[in-house]
């Protein structure tokens, strides 16, 4: 299969990739609340060239691994879950929030700061041992990503890695992710 996204080779500059995307994201203060600054990714998916960099680093980080699909959460995780999945000829498993699948579903609950939320995932959507990697757009305070995990080892998945275009470490998401092997393209300080 001939990929589309121009994944690999001598003029693909990791650090400038990274210092493009990062210049690319619109950050809105006071939204949704006073006091957070949201990091919009609409910019990255209007620019072709922020959204080529961000498939070419996922690509080039998995391409030699053995993986065995591409897990994406609702819904941002599937913009780029999604193509990593067609670059590497494999599956993509779509985690959504409840009552979104059609079929026979696991769910796990976890708490938000003005709530609960709950995601759910097909029952038959990974097999024992497949080898998982979860896509998100951005890892703030984990639960999303951690009820995800769960969902995957509940299924007896193998999870190599979490990505994420961004993080937010001052949020300390990682903190909910115990032993899960991380990575994020950039980060920001601050909420």
């Amino acid at each position: 299969m001939k990929s589309t996204t121009p994944s690999s080779g001598e003029n693909f500059d990791y650090n400038k990739s990274r210092e493009y995307i990062k210049s690319k994201v619109r950050s809105i203060p006071n939204w949704p609340i006073e006091g957070v600054i949201f990091r919009d990714i609409t910019t990255l998916l209007q620019d072709p060239k922020a959204f080529k960099a961000i498939c070419s680093i996922f690509y080039n980080r998995y391409a030699k691994q053995k993986v065995d699909k591409i897990v994406g959460i609702d819904a941002r995780g599937f913009l780029f879950g999604s193509v990593l999945a067609y670059e590497l000829d494999i599956g993509f498993i779509p985690i959504r929030k409840k009552g979104k699948l059609p079929y026979n579903t696991i769910s796990e609950s976890y708490t938000l700061e003005y709530g609960e939320e709950t995601v759910e995932i097909h029952e038959d959507a990974i097999e024992r041992g497949d080898r998982v990697v979860i896509i998100d757009d951005l890892m703030a305070t984990g639960g999303t990503m951690a009820a995800s995990a769960a969902l995957v080892e509940k299924l007896s998945g193998d999870i190599l890695e979490c990505a994420f275009v961004i993080e937010l470490p001052d949020l300390k998401g990682r903190e909910k992710m115990g032993d899960c092997n991380l990575f994020a393209i950039i980060e920001f300080e601050g909420e």
